[in-house]
């Protein structure tokens, strides 16, 4: 018999990445990825960019390089940081990461040992929970409302917890509530953490992904003590397979998850942050968002405006600014988890609510992604799911 480490005793398949094997057949309706739409990829112009720097620095670009990433990609990073997000930085601060997962990944090996505790959303989103629980933390939920994260629940949470190492927050576009924080509890969010000096990661993969409403300043825009660790990717704006993310820290954190980069992939890939620098040299990547805004506008109000239409009353749903999902709600003694098998055979796939809390507790909610289907799919899949949902009513 094998024997593996006690950390494996808490790692379990992600429900999301079994769901897509089913998923990938034609016949099924899916609402359970968090895949932005394929054909708003700017695939001729990365081509243009490929091609420039196969022809310009090819052998550059299939070579090894620096830890850190392409130092061109990140002054590119810090720049739009601070135009989009308000948040001045230098390159020096920035390291690139394959995708915002593995960056998960290499902050939960710098800051967690078995028994520390990490804070997070109730729900929160089940790639961040899978990522630290390898490390074997104690989970401590804050409820959240409509706009988020409730900041007294917080206060009271790091009041009277002990050995609090990490909070973990998604303020924009949450996924996958869809909540966002509005700019009073960002305020306040920054004021508890600097109380009890406690570190947060600012997870914002959907930040650009506003399609209703201002956009409000980043939580790192605020940041007097260098607490805030702020992941951002281009996976949702660009393509999620560059699998290029990047960490924005302070100092100390930068060089810490260096070494660990060091250790665990030496570097991300060079041709893929070459690439993605020069078309970011060539274009200008906000007009390609816009492009992107008013398909996503749609499909989220049609979504809506369908669940309204047909859903019981029972059913309750949050109605997103932006971003990838929308949140529902059923009563609590619905299982969404027996409800998915039900729906799979009615051929309509959905992400159920368990995943996205640490202890796998919680079971009426389920996710819903609007940005990856054509209008006729999410009217007839929304009411196929409006179906099994009265069918469980019963």
């Amino acid at each position: 018999m094998v024997n593996f480490s006690d950390r494996m005793d808490g790692i379990k398949a992600s429900d999301i990445r079994a769901l897509l094997k089913l998923t990938a057949q034609p016949d099924i309706i899916s609402f359970a990825g968090g895949l932005p739409a394929p054909e708003l990829f700017p695939v001729e112009d990365i081509q243009t960019a490929f091609d420039a720097v196969m022809k310009e620095n090819g052998r550059t670009a299939l070579q090894y390089g620096q830890t850190e990433g392409y130092a061109p990609l990140r002054k590119h990073i810090v720049d739009r940081m601070a135009k989009k997000n308000n948040i001045h930085s230098d390159p020096d601060h920035v390291i690139l990461t394959a995708g915002s997962q593995q960056g998960l990944d290499f902050i939960g090996k710098l800051f967690l040992n078995p028994g520390d505790v990490v804070v997070l959303e109730s729900p929160s989103y089940l790639g961040a929970i899978n990522a630290f629980k390898q490390y074997q933390p104690n989970f401590v939920e804050v409820p959240t409302d409509e706009n988020g994260m409730i900041m007294e629940e917080l206060d009271r949470v790091l009041a009277t917890t002990e050995n609090v190492k990490l909070i973990y927050i998604i303020p924009d576009f949450q996924n996958p509530s869809g909540r966002t924080w509005p700019l009073e509890r960002r305020r306040q969010f920054m004021e508890i953490i600097e109380k009890y000096g406690v570190p947060a990661i600012e997870d914002n993969p959907y930040g650009d992904l506003r399609f209703k409403g201002e956009y409000l300043p980043a939580l790192k825009s605020m940041d007097k003590q260098g607490l805030i660790i702020y992941f951002g990717t281009f996976s949702k704006i660009l393509s999620p397979g560059f699998r290029i993310g990047w960490i924005c820290a302070n100092e100390q954190i930068i060089e810490k998850v260096n070494l660990i980069a060091q250790a665990a992939v030496l570097q991300t890939a060079t041709v893929n942050a070459m690439v993605i620098s020069k078309y970011l040299d060539l274009f200008d990547v906000d007009e390609h968002v816009a492009k992107i805004l008013p398909v996503y506008k749609h499909r989220c109000g049609l979504m809506i405006d369908t669940m309204r239409e047909c859903f019981p009353e029972e059913a309750k749903f949050t109605d997103p600014d932006g971003g990838l999902f929308t949140w529902v709600e059923l009563p609590d003694y619905v299982n969404t988890r027996d409800l998915a098998a039900v729906a799979l055979e009615h051929k309509v796939a959905f992400v159920p609510g368990s995943g996205f809390y640490p202890k796998g507790n919680v079971n009426n909610g389920m996710r819903l992604n609007y940005s990856c289907s054509t209008d006729d799919r999410i009217v007839n899949g929304i009411h196929l799911l409006s179906d099994v949902i009265k069918g469980a009513l019963k």
